[in-house]
């Protein structure tokens, strides 16, 4: 027999649906374009800098999906980042963090900060971490396990003064951090089965800076720490991994349009289309073993050992840098071979050292698609977009300039992207290729440290995902992520609050019927 649902039942349910609507939950994340806009008109020289000053910054010596809401942009010619908003401490106080693979130390100024800047370019507010206000906050002596680690490492060090924990981080270009180890609660959303989302907490040790030097003191681009996202057991994705919190493995998909955007969570992206490639072991960073490179579905003739793995080349993946960089022998082969292919359509022109070509149609139906090919048989698919940026105009015929660039006398190839991911040190490591934003856009990577590779696929990055944690209990979680709301709110959590409520509601109509 059918129920009979009461007239104040149904308008409860529509009022209930459109307060909830009203209320400030969004259908997608709105991810905010933090860095001023400038002229699309930037000579690559800029962006080589700043990829320059990027590299040098490499240091030197039962839970479910953890989803990091991501903040910053992708554009080749706005020299930008990629940064997430992180909660610590009790009460919990807000820091942007810049998200970096390239080290493995998160590390937020302290109230006592010698060279902190105190505003920043990106439109956002600038927080100091003061131990004594927390009272979940106690500091890591000598004596701690974690400090004996990051020894190991050269993530942390101890003086004989205080048997405290302590660090000092330097940088290729000639900036610096210094200051010592706390431990506090990391506040963090953790997404559970059905897409709801739950507040969760955990113990983390981090880095309390208290001495910044070099572009670390300057404000255009100022944040309030680094998040490493490396594989060492400081990183912030060991140690929840070791608490049985998030799995040992993270991905992230970055929008290359409108305005960028993205995903970042702790957990691995689903897609049927994903291929894999081993990551080179006894690696400090996330190399990959590239074999070849192919031009229009033709490999060229470069001799393997350029792209070999060793202390003075190799490829790695890196999401800090803007452009993508081969070393000397590949370059001139992948230049050679492009403008080979296009000669005969478009004019070839030298622009302040850089390979550019005059184009009066789209660059998609004249320029060849390249494939990097990885160990694995795991090969990288780039589309003019991928490898070409657009310079200006000349008399109706726009400039569009290769985006790989050469390291003169270096043997590292780096694959950057405009998210901050690996950053190499270019007097430590000769270049092979870098992946880099421009390379990585419009990508789904997955990080799977817990196996060894890594892996990526094309994909839409402002659709939602689907994330699978592997928990400590064999369980599996699948969730959509992505999508969520500045309240962190997303529309299957509205969903689900929805059909919670409605069922709640059927069941007192069938009580007081």
């Amino acid at each position: 027999m059918a129920a009979v649902f009461p007239a104040w039942i149904m308008v409860t349910i529509l009022v209930l649906e459109a307060s909830l609507v009203m209320g400030g939950f969004q259908a997608s994340l709105k991810l905010e374009r933090r860095i001023p806009l400038v002229s699309h008109e930037v000579e690559l020289g800029r962006l080589r800098e700043f990829d320059r000053l990027r590299h040098g910054r490499l240091l030197q010596s039962s839970g479910g999906v953890v989803d990091f809401p991501v903040r910053g942009t992708y554009d080749p010619f706005l020299v930008g980042l990629y940064y997430t908003k992180l909660q610590i401490g009790s009460p919990p106080m807000e820091y942007y963090v810049q998200i970096d693979t390239g080290s493995d130390v998160l590390w937020i100024g302290c109230n006592s900060c010698n060279g902190c800047p105190e505003s920043s370019g990106l439109q956002i507010e600038l927080n100091l971490y003061d131990p004594g206000s927390s009272s979940t906050s106690s500091l890591v002596s000598c004596s701690d396990q974690r400090c004996n680690a990051g020894v190991q490492s050269s993530d942390s060090g101890c003086s004989g003064q205080g048997n405290q924990c302590s660090y000092t981080f330097q940088y290729g270009d000639g900036s610096g951090t210094s200051g010592y180890y706390v431990a506090d609660l990391l506040h963090f959303s953790t997404i559970l089965e059905g897409s709801m989302t739950a507040n969760s907490t955990a113990p983390i040790m981090f880095g309390c800076s208290v001495l910044q030097t070099g572009d670390l003191t300057k404000s255009d681009r100022a944040v309030d720490g680094i998040f490493g996202f490396g594989q060492q057991s400081l990183s912030v994705i060991s140690q929840l991994s070791s608490q049985g919190i998030a799995p040992r493995v993270f991905s992230h998909c970055l929008r290359g349009k409108n305005g960028g955007g993205g995903i970042l969570v702790f957990g691995e992206i689903l897609e049927p289309n994903m291929v894999y490639t081993p990551l080179v072991p006894s690696q400090p960073h996330y190399n990959l073993d590239l074999r070849s490179i192919s031009v229009g579905g033709q490999v060229l003739s470069i001799d393997p050992s350029v792209f070999s793995t060793s202390s003075s080349q190799g490829t790695i993946v890196d999401s800090g840098t803007t452009l993508a960089y081969l070393a000397d022998e590949a370059y001139d082969a992948f230049v050679d071979a492009i403008t080979k292919t296009v000669s005969q359509t478009v004019r070839p022109v030298l622009s302040k050292g850089n390979q550019c070509y005059l184009i009066t149609s789209s660059v998609t139906d004249i320029f060849p698609q390249v494939s990097l090919n990885f160990a694995g048989g795991a090969s990288l698919i780039l589309n003019p977009p991928d490898y070409l940026v657009q310079q200006n105009s000349i008399g109706g015929a726009a400039v569009w300039c290769i985006g790989f660039q050469k390291i003169q006398g270096q043997g590292i190839t780096i694959l950057g992207e405009i998210i901050v991911l690996p950053i190499i040190e270019l007097d430590r490591f000769g270049l092979d290729l870098c992946l880099a934003d421009l390379v990585l856009k419009d990508k789904i990577i997955v990080y799977d440290l817990a196996n060894q590779r890594i892996g990526w696929t094309d994909y839409d990055c402002s659709m939602s995902v689907n994330v699978s944690a592997n928990l400590n209990s064999g369980r599996t979680e699948f969730v959509n992520a992505g999508q969520m709301s500045n309240d962190g709110s997303s529309p299957d959590q509205l969903q689900s609050i929805i059909a919670s409520l409605l069922n709640m509601i059927m069941l007192a109509a069938l009580l007081f019927s």
